[in-house]
């Protein structure tokens, strides 16, 4: 029989409502969204333009905050957070990865995937440690040194996916992770993260439009005009 602990979802969102103003309009983008996401699931969330994934992904991690209803990540309700204290729970306990890198073009490799910790108590020795940890993890040891700019479209998403798991986060979210790159190397960062998910138990929130990208998740949520369609990844 499963405990109670062990029902309990990571991410539990509850009639969750989200609008935005334009000009003097109210566009609603969120309708009464009712969602859990279990501790170690990756899940997919997919639609089309507009229907509001990436506001829900957003709502997810922190970014931004609801009209109405309730989003407890890990029992916090992170809606109710004041601002400064968002901001460090974001830092602290969530991952992101983003379809054009958001990597710092002055920076190497290296500091790119340090720069998180900078926030931290690590001195530079702890910091350098976990980050050459982290870079061996995606296969990119023997580029610390490049800057983005000499880096491919695969290498420099490796180099985000390694800045998102610095932190060791609780729940990673990637908006459109292979959404820029060529079907080689999209290939590639979908088997990274099923071996994050598979291997280190990492929970993943994905947006993808992309059916192919979304059979690599576990579990597939479709949205439509701002509602959840539930379904079913392979």
């Amino acid at each position: 029989m499963q405990s109670a602990a062990a029902a309990t979802p990571l991410v539990a969102i509850r009639h969750v409502a989200k609008s935005y103003r334009r000009g003097a309009q109210t566009v609603p983008v969120l309708t009464d969204i009712t969602l859990d996401i279990a501790e170690g699931d990756f899940i997919a969330l997919m639609g089309p333009s507009g229907s509001g994934k990436s506001t829900l992904l957003n709502l997810i991690a922190g970014i931004d905050r609801p009209d109405a209803g309730e989003l407890l990540v890990a029992g916090f309700d992170i809606a109710r957070l004041a601002e400064a204290t968002l901001a460090e729970w974001r830092a602290a306990h969530v991952g992101f990865i983003f379809q054009f890198y958001n990597l710092m073009p002055v920076l190497t490799a290296f500091e790119n995937v340090e720069l998180p910790l900078m926030l931290t108590r690590l001195n530079r020795a702890q910091r350098r440690e976990r980050v050459g940890m982290v870079l061996e993890m995606v296969n990119l040891a023997d580029r610390m040194s490049h800057y983005p700019s000499e880096l491919s479209g695969g290498q420099q998403q490796r180099v985000a996916i390694a800045r998102a798991l610095i932190t060791d986060p609780m729940l990673i979210v990637a908006d459109e992770p292979t959404g820029d790159l060529d079907r080689t190397s999209a290939a590639e960062i979908l088997a990274m993260l099923r071996r994050l998910n598979a291997e280190l138990g990492k929970t993943i929130v994905m947006v993808t439009h992309d059916a192919h990208a979304a059979a690599a998740a576990k579990s597939l949520v479709h949205l439509e005009k701002g509602e959840l369609i539930h379904g079913q990844a392979g």
